[in-house]
């Protein structure tokens, strides 16, 4: 009997840290990686399912203080970006896997690059969608930074009771369309997260909803001018209406990674629209 596509979500312990994955496809295909930005919930549901239909095993993951992950204190993180990278190493490993496809979304992205450049036989393939070739923060000269109209007009919004399902729904749904996503997506998507957050804790809640550990952690070296030394299959994804990381971001990054193949989303902004599930499915599923 065929198992279904999609056989759930469990925890693997890999690098001294309890990563919150969720699994699609047979244990025998080769294995797609999927980093979390910061949650797995990133990557949509439809997109998983038609990779393993294509014939490979799906692993999405949560990263530190996110999701199922471990979560101590996403306010003060003691670890750095490379720690991270180690986890994706170290999740390679304990997944039974010789070599992973790997994809990274938004933050994730920034991981996905410096975990190919540092570990270059560990990986088959690349996946970045929406994510630029910077650390958080002040950008390079050349590459757009969010948008300033955009970023006014989110901070105006009062924050919601982050223990308040409904207003956290509420406050995901209304700042969607400023960086360009839809808004039913984008609620449904805080509720899944909202739902899985194993705290009641106000600031592990706002965490999981915007990502904020990322800002907090030491993303240094850079890592911009060895992206020419990467030799792998990689696709770069992009929304033309993302105002987070505009899409100048996503053409640099594909224009400085040797023979990248570049797929831009019309209508599309910061997050992966479920209606774009199956052509980033066939992109990937070509490398």
């Amino acid at each position: 009997m065929t198992r279904p596509f999609r056989i759930g979500m469990t925890s693997v312990r890999a690098n001294g840290v309890d990563h919150g994955i969720e699994s699609f496809g047979r244990d025998e295909d080769p294995l797609i990686l999927l980093v979390g930005g910061t949650t797995m919930l990133s990557w949509p549901d439809q997109l998983c399912e038609l990779l393993a239909a294509g014939g490979r095993r799906v692993v999405r993951y949560d990263l530190r203080d996110s999701g199922a992950s471990t979560t101590i204190d996403p306010e003060n993180p003691g670890y750095d970006l490379r720690d991270l990278v180690a986890d994706v190493v170290a999740l390679v490993g304990v997944l039974g896997a010789g070599t992973a496809h790997l994809g990274g979304l938004g933050v994730g992205g920034m991981v996905a690059q410096v975990a190919a450049l540092d570990h270059p036989d560990l990986f088959s393939a690349l996946t970045l969608v929406g994510t630029r070739s910077v650390a958080p923060g002040p950008v390079d000269d050349d590459l757009p930074d969010h948008d300033p109209a955009v970023m006014v007009a989110m901070f105006s919004h009062s924050l919601p009771d982050w223990t308040d399902r409904d207003a956290v729904a509420a406050y995901a749904a209304e700042g969607a369309e400023l960086v360009g996503d839809d808004p039913e997506e984008s609620r449904a998507k805080a509720v899944q997260i909202w739902d899985r957050t194993p705290s009641s804790d106000p600031a592990v809640h706002q965490a999981n909803q915007l990502g904020m550990v990322f800002s907090r952690i030491d993303c240094a070296p850079r890592w911009r001018e060895r992206l020419g030394d990467l030799d792998l299959p990689t696709l770069v994804v992009h929304g033309r209406d993302d105002s987070f990381f505009p899409v100048r971001n996503g053409e640099v990054l594909a224009a400085e990674i040797p023979d990248a193949r570049l797929l831009l989303l019309d209508g599309m902004g910061s997050a992966l629209r479920h209606a774009a599930a199956d052509q980033v499915a066939a992109a990937m599923l070509a490398l």
